[in-house]
């Protein structure tokens, strides 16, 4: 995959974590893992007999801080199944001096299937974050990503005090001559400085959410089908199709609501309708709380 420049904080790596899936005996398993500093799993645990794994990130430290660099990255091999989600949401607390910064890099081998599904990210007052996302596919691998991002409480009882948030998702599909990009899903928000929020600015919502599909299976009646579905919740969604690599077309969801629960069931109504379509498997329930 052709190599992109991506900005750096320049800090501390605060945590690191390697994951790589396999199947053995029928089911879906960790091959290879290695963590140190502020990142880690949780113990492998199977939600039903389909063989998928899911895996649960944990930062022991509880929140991102100023300069922090969080570097992760997996493999999905070929044929495995492997559901990543996280402990609890990610809180990025103040980060003077410079931003706090997640780097992930993904790769799906043939007819692997990556559903990355963290809790919240919650930006608190006077943060800065950015996350970068390199994601590689095989023509036939699957991938679904799910994500909220909701402002952190403040003293004063304003909405957007966090500075600013930062998502960059690089999408490559695999080809005969070599990996050719399918989507670059670059999110910014930037919370205008006296906090006045409404039309040009998150048309006066406070939270997004966002849903990410490739696979060979998306088109244009399953975005249409996404887009009714999100009618029946109390937010304002967007659903766009990418171009399509080696037969392999993307889907970006995109939702702005004032509740966190909202957005949560509104995106895991989406997922679960791929769920259980696709594989047969009921929405998720990974009852953390």
């Amino acid at each position: 995959m052709p190599n992109s420049t991506l900005a750096s904080s320049e800090g501390e790596v605060r945590g690191r974590l390697e994951l790589g899936i396999s199947v053995r005996g029928g089911r879906s398993v960790g091959s290879r893992q290695f963590h140190e500093g502020a990142l880690r799993v949780l113990r492998p645990h199977y939600l039903d007999a389909s063989g998928q794994v899911c895996y649960v990130m944990v930062n022991p430290g509880g929140a991102y801080l100023g300069a922090d660099l969080f570097v992760i990255d997996v493999e999905v091999e070929a044929g495995a199944d492997l559901l990543l989600t996280t402990q609890s949401a990610t809180k990025v607390y103040r980060t003077p001096g410079s931003f706090a910064e997640q780097r992930m890099t993904i790769k799906l081998g043939e007819g692997s299937r990556l559903e990355l599904m963290p809790d919240q990210l919650i930006a608190y007052r006077e943060a800065s974050y950015q996350q970068n996302s390199r994601i590689r596919l095989h023509p036939t691998s699957s991938l679904v990503m799910a994500e909220v991002i909701t402002p952190g409480w403040s003293p004063d009882g304003a909405v957007f005090k966090y500075l600013e948030v930062r998502l960059r998702n690089e999408i490559w599909i695999e080809g005969t001559n070599g990996a050719k990009l399918l989507a670059l899903d670059n999110l910014l928000i930037r919370p205008p400085a006296n906090n006045v929020t409404g039309m040009g600015f998150m048309e006066g919502f406070s939270h997004l959410g966002s849903v990410v599909v490739v696979d060979p299976r998306v088109d244009q009646s399953l975005a249409d089908e996404l887009d009714q579905i999100a009618k029946d919740f109390n937010a304002y969604t967007g659903v766009s199709l990418t171009g399509t690599l080696a037969g392999s077309p993307g889907l970006v969801l995109r939702s702005l609501s004032n509740s966190t629960e909202e957005l949560n069931n509104l995106l895991g109504a989406c997922t679960g309708v791929l769920r259980e379509r696709w594989y047969g498997q009921a929405p998720l329930n990974l009852r953390k709380y």
